[in-house]
Protein backbone atom coordinates (compact mmCIF):
# COMPACT_ATOMS: atom_id res chain seq x y z
CA UNK A 1 0.00 0.00 0.00
CA UNK A 2 1.66 3.29 -1.03
CA UNK A 3 1.15 5.59 1.45
CA UNK A 4 3.86 8.56 0.59
CA UNK A 5 3.01 12.18 1.85
CA UNK A 6 3.82 13.54 -1.26
CA UNK A 7 0.78 11.90 -3.13
CA UNK A 8 -1.70 14.94 -1.21
CA UNK A 9 -1.23 18.28 -1.26
CA UNK A 10 -3.04 19.88 1.86
CA UNK A 11 -3.78 24.01 0.64
CA UNK A 12 -5.17 26.75 3.16
CA UNK A 13 -8.96 27.03 2.81
CA UNK A 14 -10.54 29.92 1.30
CA UNK A 15 -14.48 31.18 -0.38
CA UNK A 16 -13.09 30.31 -3.58
CA UNK A 17 -13.01 26.68 -2.68
CA UNK A 18 -16.53 26.87 -1.95
CA UNK A 19 -17.99 24.58 -5.15
CA UNK A 20 -15.33 22.07 -5.06
CA UNK A 21 -15.43 21.22 -1.32
CA UNK A 22 -19.54 21.11 -1.10
CA UNK A 23 -19.36 19.26 -3.90
CA UNK A 24 -18.39 16.97 -1.30
CA UNK A 25 -19.84 18.28 2.04
CA UNK A 26 -23.52 18.08 0.48
CA UNK A 27 -23.55 14.55 -1.44
CA UNK A 28 -22.41 13.21 2.15
CA UNK A 29 -24.96 12.11 4.88
CA UNK A 30 -23.23 13.58 7.53
CA UNK A 31 -24.73 16.17 9.09
CA UNK A 32 -21.98 17.75 10.98
CA UNK A 33 -22.01 21.72 11.94
CA UNK A 34 -18.31 21.13 11.50
CA UNK A 35 -18.89 20.34 7.22
CA UNK A 36 -20.86 23.51 7.03
CA UNK A 37 -18.52 25.49 4.47
CA UNK A 38 -18.78 28.62 5.77
CA UNK A 39 -17.94 27.53 9.25
CA UNK A 40 -14.38 25.75 7.83
CA UNK A 41 -13.46 29.20 6.28
CA UNK A 42 -14.87 31.37 9.38
CA UNK A 43 -13.00 30.35 11.76
CA UNK A 44 -9.84 29.84 9.87
CA UNK A 45 -7.94 31.93 11.75
CA UNK A 46 -8.08 29.69 14.63
CA UNK A 47 -7.85 26.38 13.23
CA UNK A 48 -5.35 27.00 10.33
CA UNK A 49 -7.22 25.05 7.99
CA UNK A 50 -6.08 23.32 5.09
CA UNK A 51 -8.04 20.78 2.66
CA UNK A 52 -7.08 18.34 0.02
CA UNK A 53 -8.67 16.36 -2.75
CA UNK A 54 -7.97 12.35 -2.64
CA UNK A 55 -9.47 9.09 -3.63
CA UNK A 56 -12.24 10.45 -3.97
CA UNK A 57 -12.50 12.03 -0.97
CA UNK A 58 -12.50 15.55 0.62
CA UNK A 59 -9.60 15.45 3.49
CA UNK A 60 -10.08 18.50 6.29
CA UNK A 61 -6.38 19.47 8.50
CA UNK A 62 -5.78 21.54 11.22
CA UNK A 63 -4.52 22.24 14.71
CA UNK A 64 -6.83 22.43 17.95
CA UNK A 65 -5.44 23.23 21.25
CA UNK A 66 -1.91 22.73 19.42
CA UNK A 67 -2.43 18.92 18.26
CA UNK A 68 -2.62 18.34 14.90
CA UNK A 69 -6.38 16.74 13.73
CA UNK A 70 -8.39 16.05 10.81
CA UNK A 71 -12.24 15.54 9.88
CA UNK A 72 -13.27 11.71 9.40
CA UNK A 73 -12.62 12.21 5.41
CA UNK A 74 -16.09 12.64 3.43
CA UNK A 75 -16.55 11.18 0.53
CA UNK A 76 -16.23 7.55 -1.33
CA UNK A 77 -13.65 5.32 -1.96
CA UNK A 78 -10.75 2.79 -0.63
CA UNK A 79 -11.25 4.54 2.92
CA UNK A 80 -8.62 1.97 4.11
CA UNK A 81 -5.81 3.06 2.12
CA UNK A 82 -7.30 6.87 2.42
CA UNK A 83 -6.78 6.53 6.16
CA UNK A 84 -3.30 4.84 6.16
CA UNK A 85 -2.35 8.38 4.08
CA UNK A 86 -3.64 10.40 6.50
CA UNK A 87 -1.45 8.41 9.18
CA UNK A 88 1.54 8.92 7.12
CA UNK A 89 0.81 12.40 6.69
CA UNK A 90 0.33 12.72 10.40
CA UNK A 91 3.55 10.83 11.15
CA UNK A 92 5.40 13.40 8.86
CA UNK A 93 4.06 15.74 11.08
CA UNK A 94 5.66 14.00 14.08
CA UNK A 95 1.77 13.32 15.74
CA UNK A 96 -0.51 10.50 15.95
CA UNK A 97 -3.75 10.51 13.81
CA UNK A 98 -6.75 12.31 15.41
CA UNK A 99 -9.91 12.56 13.57
CA UNK A 100 -12.59 14.95 14.85
CA UNK A 101 -16.85 14.29 13.60
CA UNK A 102 -16.63 11.23 13.69
CA UNK A 103 -20.43 10.02 14.53
CA UNK A 104 -21.24 6.51 15.72
CA UNK A 105 -21.74 4.60 12.54
CA UNK A 106 -18.06 5.61 11.28
CA UNK A 107 -16.31 4.37 14.68
CA UNK A 108 -17.37 0.50 13.48
CA UNK A 109 -15.99 1.44 9.71
CA UNK A 110 -12.59 2.34 11.82
CA UNK A 111 -12.76 -0.86 14.13
CA UNK A 112 -13.67 -3.17 11.32
CA UNK A 113 -10.96 -1.31 8.90
CA UNK A 114 -8.15 -1.36 11.98
CA UNK A 115 -9.44 -3.49 14.18
CA UNK A 116 -8.12 -2.58 17.82
CA UNK A 117 -5.85 0.27 16.91
CA UNK A 118 -7.92 3.45 17.34
CA UNK A 119 -9.15 4.45 20.58
CA UNK A 120 -12.38 6.85 20.67
CA UNK A 121 -14.15 9.24 23.19
CA UNK A 122 -16.67 11.58 23.04
CA UNK A 123 -18.08 14.89 24.62
CA UNK A 124 -21.27 16.13 25.35
CA UNK A 125 -20.64 19.68 24.91
CA UNK A 126 -19.67 19.41 21.69
CA UNK A 127 -22.62 17.42 20.12
CA UNK A 128 -25.03 18.75 17.28
CA UNK A 129 -28.42 19.54 18.03
CA UNK A 130 -30.81 18.73 15.36
CA UNK A 131 -34.51 19.68 14.97
CA UNK A 132 -37.42 18.99 12.32
CA UNK A 133 -37.68 22.17 10.04
CA UNK A 134 -41.33 21.11 10.36
CA UNK A 135 -41.31 21.68 14.09
CA UNK A 136 -39.22 25.43 14.12
CA UNK A 137 -41.65 26.23 11.39
CA UNK A 138 -45.12 25.49 12.55
CA UNK A 139 -44.01 24.84 16.67
CA UNK A 140 -47.28 22.80 16.88
CA UNK A 141 -48.22 20.48 19.59
CA UNK A 142 -48.09 21.00 23.93
CA UNK A 143 -44.80 20.48 23.81
CA UNK A 144 -43.98 24.28 21.83
CA UNK A 145 -46.72 25.87 23.67
CA UNK A 146 -44.24 28.14 25.47
CA UNK A 147 -42.51 29.01 22.00
CA UNK A 148 -46.38 29.67 20.53
CA UNK A 149 -46.53 31.84 23.60
CA UNK A 150 -43.49 33.84 23.25
CA UNK A 151 -44.01 34.41 19.63
CA UNK A 152 -47.65 35.20 20.24
CA UNK A 153 -46.53 37.96 22.45
CA UNK A 154 -44.15 39.14 20.64
CA UNK A 155 -46.42 39.57 17.91
CA UNK A 156 -48.86 41.72 19.93
CA UNK A 157 -46.57 43.76 21.49
CA UNK A 158 -44.05 44.95 18.96
CA UNK A 159 -44.60 46.59 15.30
CA UNK A 160 -42.01 43.74 13.37
CA UNK A 161 -40.81 43.34 10.06
CA UNK A 162 -38.86 40.59 9.01
CA UNK A 163 -36.49 41.06 6.27
CA UNK A 164 -34.08 38.77 4.52
CA UNK A 165 -30.69 39.53 5.30
CA UNK A 166 -28.33 40.79 1.89
CA UNK A 167 -24.92 41.78 2.17
CA UNK A 168 -26.23 45.25 1.43
CA UNK A 169 -27.42 45.11 5.07
CA UNK A 170 -24.38 43.51 6.91
CA UNK A 171 -23.60 47.29 8.24
CA UNK A 172 -26.56 47.05 10.23
CA UNK A 173 -25.73 43.47 11.65
CA UNK A 174 -22.27 44.62 12.92
CA UNK A 175 -23.61 47.50 14.73
CA UNK A 176 -25.93 44.75 16.72
CA UNK A 177 -23.18 42.47 17.56
CA UNK A 178 -20.73 45.55 18.79
CA UNK A 179 -24.08 46.28 21.02
CA UNK A 180 -24.54 42.88 21.74
CA UNK A 181 -20.63 42.54 22.93
CA UNK A 182 -20.56 45.65 24.85
CA UNK A 183 -23.46 44.06 26.98
CA UNK A 184 -21.78 40.41 27.58
CA UNK A 185 -17.98 42.09 27.55
CA UNK A 186 -16.83 40.04 24.72
CA UNK A 187 -13.90 41.32 24.60
CA UNK A 188 -12.66 40.06 28.29
CA UNK A 189 -13.59 36.45 27.29
CA UNK A 190 -11.22 35.04 24.67
CA UNK A 191 -14.40 32.50 23.38
CA UNK A 192 -16.81 35.41 22.80
CA UNK A 193 -14.08 37.19 21.06
CA UNK A 194 -12.86 34.23 18.67
CA UNK A 195 -16.67 33.77 18.04
CA UNK A 196 -16.96 37.54 16.99
CA UNK A 197 -14.06 37.37 15.06
CA UNK A 198 -15.97 34.38 13.57
CA UNK A 199 -19.04 35.89 13.03
CA UNK A 200 -17.42 39.58 11.66
CA UNK A 201 -15.60 37.43 8.78
CA UNK A 202 -18.63 35.42 7.91
CA UNK A 203 -20.92 38.45 7.12
CA UNK A 204 -17.95 40.55 5.14
CA UNK A 205 -17.96 37.41 3.08
CA UNK A 206 -21.60 36.64 3.33
CA UNK A 207 -22.34 36.29 -0.66
CA UNK A 208 -19.05 34.22 -1.07
CA UNK A 209 -20.05 32.09 1.61
CA UNK A 210 -23.38 31.33 0.16
CA UNK A 211 -25.12 32.23 3.46
CA UNK A 212 -28.68 32.52 3.88
CA UNK A 213 -30.48 34.84 6.41
CA UNK A 214 -32.75 37.19 8.02
CA UNK A 215 -33.40 40.50 10.07
CA UNK A 216 -35.44 41.36 12.57
CA UNK A 217 -36.49 44.95 13.27
CA UNK A 218 -38.85 46.52 15.27
CA UNK A 219 -39.76 50.19 14.90
CA UNK A 220 -37.39 50.10 11.82
CA UNK A 221 -34.36 48.62 13.79
CA UNK A 222 -32.54 45.83 13.98
CA UNK A 223 -33.11 44.05 17.19
CA UNK A 224 -32.16 40.51 15.55
CA UNK A 225 -30.68 38.63 12.67
CA UNK A 226 -29.78 34.73 12.02
CA UNK A 227 -27.78 33.25 9.50
CA UNK A 228 -26.91 29.82 8.09
CA UNK A 229 -26.35 27.37 4.72
CA UNK A 230 -27.00 23.47 4.10
CA UNK A 231 -24.64 21.46 5.70
CA UNK A 232 -25.77 18.62 3.14
CA UNK A 233 -28.72 18.01 1.05
CA UNK A 234 -31.25 17.25 4.35
CA UNK A 235 -29.84 19.29 6.82
CA UNK A 236 -29.50 23.04 7.25
CA UNK A 237 -26.99 24.53 9.45
CA UNK A 238 -28.19 27.95 12.04
CA UNK A 239 -24.58 29.30 12.72
CA UNK A 240 -25.40 32.34 14.41
CA UNK A 241 -28.49 34.09 16.44
CA UNK A 242 -27.66 37.45 18.04
CA UNK A 243 -30.74 39.65 19.35
CA UNK A 244 -31.50 42.65 21.70
CA UNK A 245 -32.27 40.60 24.91
CA UNK A 246 -34.18 43.50 26.17
CA UNK A 247 -36.79 42.72 23.94
CA UNK A 248 -39.17 40.15 24.92
CA UNK A 249 -38.81 37.12 22.63
CA UNK A 250 -36.85 38.41 20.33
CA UNK A 251 -35.21 35.06 20.38
CA UNK A 252 -38.24 32.90 19.91
CA UNK A 253 -39.18 35.21 16.88
CA UNK A 254 -36.05 34.99 15.02
CA UNK A 255 -35.88 31.37 15.66
CA UNK A 256 -39.80 30.82 13.96
CA UNK A 257 -39.40 33.91 11.35
CA UNK A 258 -35.94 31.95 9.80
CA UNK A 259 -37.73 28.65 9.93
CA UNK A 260 -40.40 29.13 7.97
CA UNK A 261 -37.81 30.80 5.36
CA UNK A 262 -35.74 27.46 5.01
CA UNK A 263 -36.47 25.55 1.80
CA UNK A 264 -38.87 22.60 2.62
CA UNK A 265 -35.96 20.14 1.04
CA UNK A 266 -34.06 20.27 4.68
CA UNK A 267 -35.80 17.97 7.00
CA UNK A 268 -33.20 19.00 9.76
CA UNK A 269 -32.14 22.25 11.46
CA UNK A 270 -28.68 21.86 12.80
CA UNK A 271 -28.15 24.23 15.63
CA UNK A 272 -25.02 23.40 16.41
CA UNK A 273 -23.51 22.32 20.13
CA UNK A 274 -23.74 24.05 23.58
CA UNK A 275 -20.40 24.28 24.56
CA UNK A 276 -21.15 23.19 28.22
CA UNK A 277 -22.52 26.71 28.81
CA UNK A 278 -25.90 25.72 31.07
CA UNK A 279 -28.17 28.04 30.14
CA UNK A 280 -27.03 27.47 26.38
CA UNK A 281 -28.16 23.67 27.04
CA UNK A 282 -31.04 24.54 28.57
CA UNK A 283 -32.32 27.27 25.31
CA UNK A 284 -31.41 23.98 23.01
CA UNK A 285 -32.98 21.24 24.80
CA UNK A 286 -36.28 23.68 25.30
CA UNK A 287 -36.97 23.15 21.19
CA UNK A 288 -36.96 19.74 21.47
CA UNK A 289 -33.83 18.09 19.25
CA UNK A 290 -35.33 14.67 17.37
CA UNK A 291 -31.50 14.07 17.12
CA UNK A 292 -28.52 14.71 19.73
CA UNK A 293 -25.35 14.05 17.18
CA UNK A 294 -22.59 12.40 19.23
CA UNK A 295 -19.27 13.41 17.44
CA UNK A 296 -16.17 11.05 18.58
CA UNK A 297 -12.45 12.18 18.29
CA UNK A 298 -10.68 9.15 16.63
CA UNK A 299 -7.12 8.64 18.10
CA UNK A 300 -4.50 5.81 16.62
CA UNK A 301 -2.88 4.30 19.44
CA UNK A 302 0.72 3.84 17.79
Amino acid sequence: MNTDKAEVLFKDISPSDKDLITSYTLRSPRRNCDLSFSNLCSWRFMYHTQYATYGGFLLLKFWADQKLVYMMPVGEGDLEHVLAMLMADAAAEGQPLRMLGVCSDMCGDLENLFPGKFHFKTDRDYSDYLYLRSDLATLTGKKFQAKRNHVNKFRKTYPYEYVPLTADRVSECLDLEAQWCRMNNCDQQEGTGNERRALVYALEHFDELGLTGGILHVDGKIVAFTFGMPINEDTFGVHVEKADTRIDGVYAMINYEFANRIPEQYTYINREEDLGIEGLRRAKLSYQPVIILEKYEARAKD
